[in-house]
């Protein structure tokens, strides 16, 4: 089973490197952000001059202590205060929609740039990449971290600015109406932060080990379902929904522990807001007894909106800074993903792309998947343009890593793999891929139409090109009984259809791209029926003229189609010949076909 490597969980709640690196991301809309953070420090500055209205409106129109106005004065003053009181929230209201508006079309664009890298980046990966890392944990980079980036930016990241600017406005404005209050405010402020520091380090630390959990139940989750048939088909259900909850207890669990370190926070902050308020009411009745032109009732009373609004900031701030923690896990894993070396790059000058003539050579090559446990070794052989040349070999001998190589899915650790007198290296990738055409044993069919699936959805590809290839491999027959013909839509992986019918899709899709010279075969007609076999092997036989190709196959048919075989053994090549000349010297070949067709020859 696939175990989610365990990583350090304390986590900072900024990183400066990841930081910079997701500010890239957002330097084309600067301007854009700059006017959304004016419009922030606006929208703070009326909020928090709401309570100063309600100030004016006790001690000048309320009390008016000292009599100087009549009723009729005092109502008008009342009824004006509130109406500048509504036409401030108003304002209030427009600004917070434009900013919103504003912060949410920075975010998306930011989130589609960052998820459009994230999968050009798994597009360029070496498939030794993919061999180590599952699809699942891929899954999860591209849809829950990338979501996690998201309400960063657009909630965590606008309410991190609004927050802090409503916090600074708040405290200026209480110096500005009495600083002895203010001072005795402030006074909280250490208790209140080793309270939220101790509470949000330990919410962090729960959330990243969620994160492992997640990421580990989505991968265990796209290997269960990947593998669906073999457990079927040895009654392993119990056992994957064994692991399966195990590993969901442990995603319970770890939300939790999050939940727990959460429902700490709002109960102090509620504690701290009453001693908050309770030193208002203590100072602020002392302070206007002592001096009542210092402090007013209508000063307390602005200061008990003050302290109301005073905390909502602090208890948002902690849940952005859950928000940005788990944001930070995620950009430090996606980062980590587009940081990932490519190993296979394309050349600064690669070599002008001829069509090919189709000669292959192998040149002392040893190649290994990891380390050096060796797949071949010191492997060499030449194929002529035009040859039709076969590979055999028990499984694991590594006839399907000769396929590999000539395509440069991998580089080889020593030896040259040339084609047409050029290393493959030499080559754009995407030139070299072009002009070979392969057919593997088990054709991946994409959900879409069957035209999609010969075409691959490339625009310059007419579909009277579809149906020629299609019935030059003798799939138009079986593709026009369908009931929408080539415009029948296949489910994933293309179960409705036979696995002879994927393989001839699959040489249509090979057809179709025009391959010059190269056609490289990977077992095409294993595990289909004879039928099926027969029309492949015919497909194969058009294919073939005037094409090199190498043909990995188990099937006798396809061996004794072929002029020239190469027989490879634990990475090496022993013998190679025709088929009668191999079967005449009595050796590994001979005990080979022997062994596969069943009896002696």
């Amino acid at each position: 089973m696939i175990k989610e490597p365990e990583q350090d969980v304390a986590g900072k709640l900024f990183d400066p490197y990841l930081t910079r690196r997701l500010l890239r991301y957002a330097r084309p809309y600067r301007w854009w952000l700059a006017a959304c953070i004016a419009l922030i420090l606006g929208m703070a500055l009326i909020q928090s001059y709401l309570p100063v209205l309600i100030q004016h409106a006790i001690d000048r129109f309320l009390l008016n202590e000292d009599g100087s106005l009549d009723t009729a004065a005092r109502v008008a003053g009342l009824t004006r205060i509130g109406w500048q009181y509504i036409a401030w929230a108003v304002l209030a209201f427009a600004i917070r929609y434009a900013q919103s508006y504003g912060m949410a079309w920075i975010a998306e664009h930011i989130i589609f740039n960052m998820r459009a890298d994230i999968f050009a980046k798994i597009l360029r990966l070496p498939l030794s990449y993919l061999d180590r890392h599952p699809v699942g944990r891929l899954m999860t980079r591209v849809t829950s971290d990338v979501d996690a980036m998201q309400k960063m930016v657009s909630d965590g990241l606008v309410g991190l600015i609004a927050d802090a600017f409503v916090l600074l406005a708040i405290m200026g404005f209480m110096w500005h109406l009495s600083p002895q209050l203010a001072l005795t405010l402030f006074a909280v402020f250490p208790l209140l932060m080793a309270v939220m520091g101790w509470i949000n380090w330990n919410t962090r630390r729960a959330h990243r080990r969620v994160r492992h959990k997640q990421s580990a139940l989505n991968a265990h989750l796209q290997e269960m379902i990947t593998g669906m048939l073999t457990l079927q088909l040895f009654n392993r259900e119990p056992q994957a929904q064994a692991e399966f909850d195990r590993r969901n207890q442990e995603l319970r669990g770890g939300w939790l522990e999050t939940v727990r370190w959460i429902s700490y926070f709002f109960p102090s902050m509620e504690v701290l807001n009453a001693l908050s308020i309770a030193l208002v009411f203590s100072v602020g009745g002392w302070l206007l007894w002592q001096d009542a032109d210092t402090v007013t009732i209508g000063v307390i009373v602005a200061f008990m909106a003050y302290v109301r609004d005073f905390f909502r900031p602090l208890e948002d701030l902690s849940e952005k800074s859950t928000v940005f923690q788990s944001a930070m896990a995620s950009s430090e894993r996606i980062f980590q993903l587009l940081d990932e070396p490519e190993v296979l790059y394309d050349p600064p000058q690669p070599v002008a792309l001829d069509p090919f003539r189709g000669a292959v050579d192998f040149d002392r090559v040893w190649f290994a998947y990891n380390s050096e446990d060796w797949v071949l070794k010191d492997l060499s052989f030449s194929i002529a343009p035009g040859e039709a040349v076969a590979i055999v070999g028990a499984t694991g001998a590594g006839k399907t890593s000769i396929i590999s190589l000539i395509n440069r899915f991998y580089d080889v650790q020593r030896g040259q793999v040339r084609v047409d007198g050029h290393d493959v290296r030499a080559y754009r990738q995407a030139d070299l891929r072009r002009r070979i055409g392969v057919v593997i044993q088990d054709p991946f069919i994409f959900s879409g139409s069957i035209a999609s699936n010969i075409d691959l959805h490339q625009p310059d590809i007419a579909r009277e090109q579809v149906v020629a290839a299609a019935r030059y491999v003798n799939a138009h027959r079986f593709i026009e009984a369908l009931p929408d013909g080539y415009d029948t839509p296949l489910q994933e992986r293309g179960i409705s259809l036979s696995t002879g019918q994927k393989q001839l899709l699959a040489l249509a899709r090979a057809l179709v791209q025009d391959p010059d010279i190269l056609l490289i075969l990977d077992e095409a007609t294993a595990n289909v029926d004879t039928e099926s076999e027969l029309l492949i092997q015919d497909a194969l036989q058009r294919l073939m003229r005037g094409r090199t190709s190498i043909c990995i196959a188990h099937r006798l048919s396809t061996i004794r189609g072929v002029k020239r075989i190469l027989v490879m053994r634990h990475g090496e090549l022993v013998e190679e010949g025709s088929h009668q000349e191999l079967i005449s010297r009595e050796g590994y070949y001979r005990r080979l076909y022997e062994l596969l067709a069943h009896q002696p020859v």
